[in-house]
């Protein structure tokens, strides 16, 4: 019995060590911790949601490898991260948009606990049997860059087309083919008159004169059409058009909008920036870094050319802030989001702002390519202050001369202010003798004797107008380097839930991003902009000669100009796309040599004539069997109506703006400076955010909030009401006919000057005989018989094509010479024939 009680005690005993030892090893691991602190809390308060039957967010709580994968939007816990563990600031209800369980907090003491949990590697039953699932929507880079704008430039053989004959340019042969494949013929050649109108409108979005468009029809050389293309880019019109094009891609306004609508008193020297880069040609890759980094290029002895580099970067401060954001931290990373999504659009054709909260829905931009890039424009200073009101930075960019006249100045200011003190300073003390007391009197200026007020108020008026007549010395919106800063990954967008830091880099998908390596002293705005230009790059040639071409045709070979995401669509011809972009680059990034690529085509010069059987086959004409008929864009029509009445103002405009940088200039109640009333052209009228002109409001003006690269054209009849009631129209009307009547007393040479001037054609024997009709009708509807000798019309009508065109500037609104409430029947008469023709679709629309 002894021996089987000494045998039980030492099997018991055994038995406990083994216990204890087990019980041991599996406290060591944690799981004991995990069951009883955390599990319990998963199920009462998470499971419901996040378990089996349900997975709000893509999120399931209720298995391990789901934990560390995650759901949409980052991993649940990283074991030994508590801080990256997205579980564990949702649960501490750090983010107010993103707090559970909903019904209510859970307690500091559970929240310590899973806290710990995690900094204890988060133990769990499954974690040595457990691999990390790949994150739901998580990124295979390699099989996202078999997407054809991730994909280098395709070198393409020239096609093999039948109609061997027709192309004149490479462009052709990559139409043609398409065209034949479609059993599809191109349109015959447009006619010269048609083609200068059209070639002179896109280029420099101005109608052609009578004499320009004599000396095209009676230029017989083979290289006339080449020589019309060359003096049109020659002409300062050009940089005015096609400025004002990439102005819209690069969301230009003179004010800021949002919430304090200030004026953005400098933003026009950008603008002008613009326009010169078009005129003079600079090579795109040079014109795209100067934009993004043109402080950090190497400085050059042209103090011009290094201020021009300064003014570039204001493309990055023209955004629309809200200035009075009492949250500072979220302006600045609300500024900065803009950044990355107008870099992104304008120059990549991809949005990247939807990375900012989770990885992109349907293109390979996770939110740490996200912040990556954000964090080159976070170690760059944009604003000046984030105070209420914030101010954004702007830079000095005087020249030496700007300082000598600014330090003359001034010391004429002070020798007039030293005078308005002595002068003060004596009769003061007079006035004082005078009243005998010790303190001078409110505005002792007003008892002064008459003569000493009168040179007192002399010196304040000269001081006055001497401080005016200086002015500030010149600045510019623009960006300047800032202590480098790397960012971490907001959670859900937040600056409140932050994770992992990420270092400052360019979207992994594409192969060239590790090709450029930011130093850790620089912003990296210049190793972005390499990176940009880089001939490597996939998208930035194919973005911006898609732009291009759709500028030209009125639509584009991708035509989702500011998508060349997997939501865009996909090219109507890359080979072409591809071509385009291939010699673009190798042409230096000669923006009008790639003009003249397109413009010598066959394809630009086709007809835009109706074909009824091609029509079935392609009716919305993707595949350009024709010549898209276009309508002008807002500026356009404007510019066309001051131009033919000779009230165009050439000047090439500075601030328009009533009011000083920074200065309010807008709102919705009471306050509205905004004024339109110049003659200038269209490209140098305000922007003002919120309260844009309402001409350009009515013809399709770009939102100047957001980059957009395809502005679209709308028909509508307030546009047509609009034409027949302007008082711009009506103005232009009047003038038109005091040219007319000066010019000839025949009615005949009246209407064709007329057509010619307006339309750039002669007008047909129907509208002659109309137009003499409408005539006769309304001089006698009024009983006027002044009617003038030579209204008989011929029945072969001659050409008449006499240069008309005034060549005085107009700097402001004209009156008429003749009041039209006082002008005769036959001035009424012409100004309505000129105004119907003024509000006509052929007026408006280009073939």
């Amino acid at each position: 019995m002894n021996t089987f009680k000494k045998k039980f005690f030492l099997l018991a005993a055994l038995l406990g060590f083994f216990c204890a030892a087990c019980t041991t090893t599996h406290a060591d691991d944690g799981t004991d911790f995990f069951e009883n602190k955390i599990r319990p809390v998963l199920i009462k308060h998470c499971y419901e949601c996040h378990g089996e039957d349900e997975q709000e967010s893509d999120l399931r709580l209720d298995r391990y490898a789901e934990m560390l994968r995650g759901g949409a939007t980052a991993p649940a816990i990283v074991p030994g991260e508590p801080d990256e563990s997205l579980l564990l600031h949702t649960i501490g209800y750090e983010d107010e948009e993103l707090q559970m369980p909903p019904d209510g907090k859970l307690s500091d003491t559970i929240i310590a606990d899973f806290r710990k949990w995690i900094e204890m590697n988060a133990p769990h039953p499954d974690a040595n049997k457990t691999s990390v699932l790949p994150r739901q929507g998580a990124v295979d880079l390699d099989k996202e860059r078999q997407f054809w704008s991730f994909q280098p430039l395709v070198d393409t053989p020239i096609p093999t087309v039948k109609q061997s004959h027709w192309p004149q340019q490479p462009i052709d042969y990559f139409i043609l083919s398409k065209l034949e494949q479609q059993q599809l013929s191109p349109a015959a050649p447009a006619d010269r008159r048609t083609l200068i109108r059209r070639v002179t409108f896109d280029l420099t979005g101005l109608p052609p004169t009578p004499a320009e468009i004599d000396n095209f029809l009676y230029d017989k050389s083979s290289d006339a059409y080449q020589h019309l293309i060359d003096r049109l880019l020659d002409s300062e019109a050009y940089g005015e058009r096609w400025g004002r094009f990439w102005l819209d891609v690069v969301r230009y306004a003179d004010s800021n909008g949002l919430d304090e609508n200030v004026a953005h008193g400098n933003a026009w020297r950008y603008r002008n920036y613009v326009i010169a880069a078009f005129n003079q040609d600079r090579p795109f890759n040079e014109f795209l870094t100067e934009q993004i980094a043109g402080d950090l290029m190497p400085e050059t002895k042209s103090t011009a050319m290094n201020h021009r580099r300064i003014v570039a970067t204001g493309f990055l401060v023209l955004g629309p802030k809200v200035l009075a954001e009492v949250d500072k931290v979220k302006m600045e990373m609300d500024i900065i989001d803009e950044q990355v999504s107008t870099v992104g659009q304008a120059f990549m054709g991809m949005t990247f702002g939807c990375a900012r909260c989770h990885d992109h829905k349907f293109d390979p931009i996770s939110t740490e390519d996200y912040y990556a890039l954000a964090g080159v424009f976070k170690s760059t200073t944009t604003m000046e202050s984030f105070k209420t009101i914030a101010k954004w930075n702007e830079t000095e960019i005087a020249s030496e001369q700007d300082h000598v006249n600014y330090k003359t100045a001034t010391a004429l200011i002070d020798i007039k202010t030293a005078e308005l003190k002595t002068i003060t300073d004596a009769a003061n003390k007079a006035l004082l003798a005078a009243l005998g007391v010790e303190k001078l009197p409110a505005k002792p200026e007003t008892q002064y004797p008459a003569e000493t007020k009168k040179q007192h108020q002399a010196l304040l008026d000269e001081a006055k107008k001497l401080a005016d007549d200086r002015g500030e010395l010149p600045s510019a919106m623009a960006v300047t380097e800032h202590e480098p800063e790397d960012l971490m990954v907001h959670l859900r967008g937040s600056h409140a839930s932050l994770g992992k830091k990420v270092e400052r880099g360019f979207p992994e998908v594409f192969s060239s991003a590790n090709k450029y390596q930011i130093a850790s002293k620089s912003s990296g705005r210049l190793e972005l902009a390499q990176w940009l230009t880089d001939p490597q790059h996939p998208l930035t040639a194919r973005v911006f000669v898609n732009r291009i071409w759709r500028w030209h045709f009125g639509q584009a070979l991708q035509p989702t100009t500011d998508n060349f995401g997997n939501l865009g669509e996909q090219p109507i011809n890359q080979p072409l796309l591809d071509h385009l972009a291939k010699t673009f680059i190798d042409n230096g990034w000669s923006i009008k040599d790639l003009h003249r690529t397109i413009m010598n085509s066959s394809t630009y010069r086709m007809s835009s004539n109706f074909n009824d059987a091609a029509s079935k086959i392609d009716a919305t004409n993707r595949y350009l069997w024709r010549f898209p008929v276009k309508r002008l864009e807002a500026e356009a029509i404007r510019d066309s109506i001051l131009a033919v009445s000779g009230l165009l103002d050439r000047t090439m405009g500075g601030s328009m703006l009533p009011v000083k940088n920074r200065e309010f200039l807008f709102n919705h109640t009471s306050k509205d400076l905004t004024k339109y009333d110049s003659f200038v052209r269209s490209v140098y009228l305000p922007v003002v955010r919120n309260n844009l002109y309402d001409f350009f409001q009515l013809f399709d003006y770009n939102d100047a909030s957001v980059s957009n690269g395809d502005r679209q054209t709308t028909t509508v009849a307030p546009q047509a009401l609009y034409m027949l009631n302007s008082p711009l129209v009506d103005e232009a009307s009047c003038q038109i006919v005091e040219q007319l009547l000066k010019e000839s007393k025949s009615l005949k040479h009246r209407v064709q000057i007329l057509y010619v001037k307006l339309l750039g054609r002669n007008a047909t024997r129907q509208e002659m005989s109309r137009a003499r009709q409408y005539y006769s009708l309304f001089l006698k509807t009024t009983g006027t018989t002044n009617t003038p000798s030579s209204t008989a019309l011929e029945t072969n009508v001659s050409t008449v094509a006499t240069d008309t065109e005034s060549d005085s500037n107009v700097t402001s609104q004209l009156e008429p010479e003749i009041d039209p409430s006082q002008a005769s029947a036959e001035f009424q008469a012409l100004k309505l024939l000129v105004h119907s023709i003024l509000a006509s679709s052929e007026f408006v629309f280009i073939q």
